[in-house]
């Protein structure tokens, strides 16, 4: 199969909901409909082979079920995978959580938890702790794992960690317009940048907050 262009990246969705009881939230979008299962945006990038520089394309590999997306010249496979986000839900010693309004794009001046793209040095631990010193000016110890969320459309798994903040102040920083507690009940479910952000801390609440796991009469499920 030849090589072809594809569409841009999809525009990102904010979280439904409102502003008291936690969202109910429907299926994720589907992938998209490029051959291998590659987002159309991503293999829009992916044009020449990194062994030879020849033009790499998608097609049938011995032995697997999907096509892959391959250098006819060298025989060279280049696997396509999601990258990992690492996020935090940094919870004050009232029991509220921090929130950033967003200072860049996507989702400028919308909510979200602290967090970014693993290094490949890093652990996923460490990578969560520095990404929210960054962004907060918080220091914290992850805890548990609340959820790992996948976005297909995206290429991104995304892992939140419940954490206890040791250090530091909350502080306006290059990336975040603001930072702000808000009690499970106050969420601005609203004005959440991501949907994967809207989901981690839907089930943070859940944990935190049983009863306000509803929406509109209706049990909030995945």
């Amino acid at each position: 199969m030849a090589g072809a262009r594809f569409g841009k990246a999809p525009a990102w969705e904010t979280g439904p909901g409102g502003d008291v009881l936690v969202p109910e939230l429907g299926p994720l979008p589907a992938p998209g409909t490029s051959p291998g299962g590659v987002p159309p945006w991503l293999a829009a990038t992916l044009n020449f082979c990194s062994q030879c520089g020849s033009a790499l394309s998608f097609g049938p590999l011995p032995g697997e079920e999907r096509e892959r997306l391959g250098c006819e010249s060298c025989g060279f496979v280049a696997y396509v995978n999601p990258r990992l986000v690492v996020t935090t839900l940094p919870v004050t010693a009232d029991g509220e959580l921090m929130l950033l309004r967003r200072g860049i794009e996507p989702g400028y001046g919308a909510w979200a938890q602290p967090g970014g793209f693993l290094e490949v040095d890093e652990t996923v631990h460490d990578g969560a702790v520095r990404e929210t010193l960054e962004e907060t000016g918080l220091v914290v110890e992850p805890g548990e794992v609340v959820g790992i969320y996948s976005r297909p459309q995206a290429a991104i798994v995304v892992v939140a960690f419940e954490a206890r903040i040791v250090g530091g102040e909350p502080r306006a920083t290059p990336e975040a317009l603001e930072v702000r507690p808000f009690a499970p009940e106050r969420i601005p479910w609203t004005g959440i940048a991501f949907k994967t952000s809207t989901w981690a801390i839907r089930d943070w609440v859940h944990r935190v907050r049983p009863e306000l796991a509803t929406w509109r009469g209706q049990s909030a499920s995945r």
